[in-house]
C-alpha cells in the first residue's frame, strides 16, 4: 500500500529508539529556569542497557500531533499521548535489541532499496525526498538509522513465526468447510485495555473500568476511532484501532458468536479475553464473491546480455527477430526455440502456458494490455533482457477455489504468526528491564522498580 511521506515520516518517527550508545545526560533544567541557558536533555525511560531521552520522545509526539494537525481532537490528552508514545518507543528498543542478539543485520545495501521505493511512492527522487525530511525537521540519517530498525524489527518478526507457524492440508480442508469462512468479511476497529502478565485482581479491576470509561465516552458522542487513540493500548491505537477487513475465521473464536450477531455500526460491550478487554466495532460486513479472472495465452522470445551478447547487440537481435516474424512471416515457435534465452519456455516454442496477467511481471502485463490475439508486441526491456511476446488468446477462468485455498492458508498463516509475535512480545518486555523515570510518564499503578 502506498503512504504519502507524511504518513510514512509519522511512521518511521514514532516508531524511532535512542541509539545504543546515548550517553547519560542530566535531567532537563526545570522550566522557571534561566532562559538563556540551553536546556539538558533528560533521559525518560532505561530499557535494560539503553536509554529513551526527553528530546526522542518529544520528537515523537511531535510527528503525531502533525498527522492530527487538521483534527486535534481526536488525540487523547498530552500526558497519555506522552505515554502511548513511550510504550510504542520501549517496545522497539526491545525488539532492536533482541534482533542485534540473534545477529539481524540489515546492509546499507537494503536500506537504500527501502529508501529508493519510499521516495517511488512518493513519486519523489532520493534527493527530492532528503529535501522534503530536511523540511520537515527531521534529519537524514536519523531517517535511514529508523529504516534499517523498521528491516530489523520484520526481520525478527518473520524469524520468530517462521518455526512457529506449520500449516497442513486437513487445517485448510477444515478452515474452507467451517460455517465461520463462509459467513463472508467483517471490517472491525478494536479498543485493547491489556493487562500485565501474571495480573493482579487491582490490575484486572483498573483494566476494566478503564475499558468502561472508554464505552461511556463512544455513548456519550465521542468516535470510536477518536476513543481507540484514547483509550487503547494496542499497537495500532494511533490508527485509530482500524483493523480492516477481515474474514470471520480470522477473529480469535472468542468473540467469534458477538461479532456474527452484530450490524455495521454495532460496538460490543467490554470483553474478557486472555490479554485483557476488547471493545469491538463492526464498521461493514460483505459476503465473497466468485473468482473470476482474465487468462492469458502467450508465448515469447527473450534475448538477453551475455559474454557473448553486449546489451547493443541484444537489442538489435531482438529487433531483427521482431521483423523476421512480423516483415517475412517467419515461425515465431521456430524462432524461440532456435534464439530464445529463456530456458522455461524456449524448448516449447516459447509457449508460456496460461496465465494471470500479472503472472510475468508488470512489463509483460503492460504489453498484454494493449495486444489483440495473434499480435506480436515490438520489443520491450526487462531486467531479463529483450522480449517479444505474441499474444494467442484470452478466456474468463473461475478461480475462486483456487483463489479461497490461498486465502485459507494465508488466513491460518497469518493468526497463528499474530498470535506467536504477540506471545513472543509479551514474554520479551516481561523480562526485560524496563525504568520509566518521570512519573507522569507512568500508567496509572506502574511501580518505579524496573517491573514496568
Amino acid at each position: 500500500m502506498k503512504q504519502s511521506l507524511a504518513l510514512f515520516l509519522f511512521a518511521v518517527v514514532a516508531a524511532s529508539v535512542a541509539p545504543a550508545h546515548a550517553q547519560l545526560l542530566a535531567p532537563a533544567a526545570p522550566t522557571g529556569s534561566n532562559s538563556g541557558e540551553q536546556p539538558l536533555d533528560r533521559i525518560v525511560a532505561v530499557v535494560d542497557d539503553g536509554v529513551i531521552l526527553q528530546s526522542e520522545l518529544d520528537d515523537a509526539v511531535r510527528a503525531i500531533q502533525q498527522q492530527y494537525a487538521s483534527n486535534p481532537g481526536q488525540l487523547p490528552p498530552l500526558n497519555v499521548l506522552q505515554r502511548q508514545v513511550l510504550e510504542r518507543l520501549i517496545l522497539m528498543r526491545l525488539q532492536v535489541n533482541k534482533a542485534n542478539d540473534q545477529g539481524i543485520r540489515v546492509s546499507d545495501g537494503e536500506v537504500d532499496q527501502a529508501v529508493n521505493r519510499v521516495a517511488q511512492q512518493n513519486h519523489m527522487t532520493v534527493d527530492q525526498l532528503r529535501g522534503a525530511i530536511a523540511q520537515s525537521g527531521a534529519s537524514y540519517a536519523g531517517f535511514r538509522r529508523q529504516i534499517a530498525e523498521q528491516l530489523t524489527v520484520q526481520r525478527l518478526h518473520d524469524s520468530v513465526v517462521r518455526d512457529s507457524v506449520q500449516i497442513t492440508d486437513s487445517e485448510i480442508n477444515n478452515l474452507l468447510n467451517s460455517p465461520t469462512y463462509k459467513a463472508g468479511e467483517v471490517h472491525l476497529a478494536h479498543i485493547q485495555i491489556s493487562v500485565p502478565a501474571g495480573a493482579t485482581a487491582a490490575d484486572i479491576q483498573a483494566a476494566q473500568t478503564k475499558a468502561t470509561e472508554a464505552l461511556n465516552a463512544i455513548k456519550g458522542g465521542m468516535d470510536f476511532n477518536a476513543a481507540a487513540i484514547r483509550y487503547s493500548d494496542a499497537q495500532d491505537a494511533l490508527d485509530g484501532g482500524d483493523l480492516g477487513w477481515r474474514r470471520m475465521d480470522e477473529i480469535p473464536p472468542a468473540f467469534t458468536d458477538t461479532v456474527a450477531g452484530m450490524k455495521p455500526g454495532d460496538v460490543t460491550p467490554a470483553l474478557r479475553g486472555p490479554t485483557g478487554f476488547t471493545i469491538l466495532k463492526l464498521v461493514g460486513q460483505r459476503q465473497p464473491e466468485r473468482q473470476v479472472i482474465t487468462e492469458y495465452h502467450a508465448r515469447q522470445i527473450l534475448i538477453s546480455p551475455s559474454e557473448l551478447i553486449t546489451p547493443a547487440q541484444a537489442q538489435q537481435k531482438a529487433q531483427d527477430l521482431y521483423q523476421r516474424i512480423v516483415n517475412k512471416h517467419e515461425d515465431f515457435a521456430k524462432l524461440a526455440k532456435a534464439d530464445s534465452a529463456d530456458d522455461t519456455t524456449a524448448n516449447a516454442g516459447g509457449d508460456m502456458g496460461w496465465f494471470a496477467k500479472d503472472a510475468w511481471g508488470a512489463a509483460v502485463a503492460e504489453q498484454l494490455s494493449a495486444l489483440k490475439p495473434d499480435q506480436v508486441s515490438k520489443p520491450f526491456q526487462t531486467e531479463a533482457g529483450w522480449h517479444i511476446i505474441e499474444l494467442l488468446g484470452t478466456r474468463q477462468a473461475d478461480r475462486t477455489d483456487e483463489i479461497a485455498r490461498n486465502q485459507a492458508r494465508q488466513a491460518i498463516g497469518n493468526r497463528k504468526a499474530e498470535q506467536a509475535y504477540e506471545d513472543f512480545l509479551r514474554q520479551l518486555k516481561a523480562s526485560a528491564y524496563i525504568r520509566i523515570l518521570v512519573p507522569e510518564l507512568r500508567a496509572p499503578g506502574q511501580p518505579d522498580d524496573g517491573t514496568a
